[in-house]
């Protein structure tokens, strides 16, 4: 190895005892390759499987908490401990090759398509579409607000059963936790939206049944982390100003990390602070101020672009499509390999790269996803 890459190889324990053999992180990618029935397949094993040996960590793609909540097709759940046996060699097969699997909990909300949920009815805070051509949701009701709450203390307790070695609360990307902090799709005016403190209400308090549920299940370190988005696209939606004020809160509950979601690790904020020129990473990691450990992400490439990242403050850094086309990204450079690091996708790959037909068809049909060989 080039020596000057070692930082990335150190280990890392976090607050709840987990130990993590390295910084470097496979990002929760959603792949569209489970069982019907919410099950886990044997593609997604092998996929997993192929990726996770240089990796410190893996953090899966979101799994629905509720059937309401199912969010893609092909998509795996865990919202009944019938999908337990699955769910057992998923985490078997993280863990063998030294990674800690972490499982990402989810519910979509309105981003659910109707065929994907019971009856075809989406749900969300407010009868607000996710965008526009996509079905108005209803209202959750108080009593769906706090099942769906119980629902996420639920799967952490069969993802405790099923050996994983902590969850990640997905709270990125649009769905139901960010929808309920955003001003936008939570028009409440009860104890779950109005104001910021209130639109906060929801994703803290599936946290703390989450925190609770970890003290009364696990009997081994058991992590618990957030991922969320550092400002909406809509114009009513959250800023920076809001996120800092939310990540402030996080921060301060004893997380194992906080995971932010960017397409590039440096971008800078749209709107709600002073100087729009300093990256919203480092706003992040001033307001954090070292409290809980951040994970950065966003067109991470190269060792330079990782260690790079390490270098302004993130103790772990994520990788996602780096990792689809190149499983052997991280033990490459550990070994001293890394000029020979895939940097396209070859047409002909998917077999020596263990990408499962429903990911593969997803990727050659989606234009400048990846950078696909012609």
């Amino acid at each position: 190895m080039n020596p000057i890459y070692r930082p990335l190889f150190e280990p890392l324990r976090l607050r709840s005892g987990v130990q993590l053999k390295n910084r470097l992180v496979m990002a929760p990618m959603t792949h569209y390759s489970s069982n019907p029935d919410g099950s886990v397949s044997d593609e997604e094993l092998a996929y997993y499987g192929r990726r996770a040996a240089g990796v410190g960590t893996v953090v899966t793609a979101c799994v629905y908490v509720t059937p309401a909540g199912k969010g893609f097709p092909g998509e795996f759940g865990i919202d009944t401990d019938e999908l337990l046996p699955g769910l057992k060699r998923l985490a078997a097969t993280i863990r063998e090759s030294g990674a800690a699997a972490v499982l990402q909990l989810y519910h979509g909300g309105a981003e659910c398509p109707p065929e994907l949920v019971p009856g075809g009815e989406v749900v969300a805070p407010s009868a607000v579409a996710a965008r526009e051509g996509t079905p108005v949701p209803r209202p959750l009701t108080e009593e769906e607000i706090g099942a769906t709450i119980r629902a996420f203390g639920e799967a952490t307790r069969r993802a405790i059963e099923a050996g994983f070695d902590g969850v990640e609360l997905h709270g990125a990307n649009g769905y139901l936790l960010q929808q309920f902090f955003s001003p936008h799709a939570n028009r409440r005016e009860d104890g779950w939206g109005g104001t910021r403190e209130k639109r906060m209400a929801f994703p803290l308090a599936v946290v703390q049944e989450v925190r609770e549920t970890i003290a009364r299940h696990a009997e081994l370190p058991f992590l618990l982390g957030y991922r969320f988005s550092p400002e909406e696209p809509h114009p009513t939606g959250y800023d920076m100003d809001d996120t800092l004020a939310f990540v402030d809160r996080l921060a301060g509950l004893e997380l194992d990390y906080l995971h932010v979601s960017l397409m590039d690790f440096w971008s800078l904020p749209r709107a709600g602070v002073p100087d729009l020129s300093v990256p919203r990473i480092r706003l992040l990691l001033d307001t954090i101020a070292g409290r809980v450990p951040l994970i950065g992400v966003g067109s991470i490439r190269t060792a330079d672009d990782a260690l790079r990242a390490l270098e302004a403050g993130a103790p772990l850094v994520a990788l996602g499509r780096e990792l689809v086309l190149e499983p052997d990204w991280a033990r490459k450079i550990e070994e001293g390999r890394d000029q020979e690091i895939r940097t396209t996708l070859s047409r002909s790959a998917q077999r020596e790269l263990v990408i499962p037909d429903p990911l593969w068809n997803a990727i050659l049909s989606t234009p400048g996803w990846f950078p696909v060989e012609e």
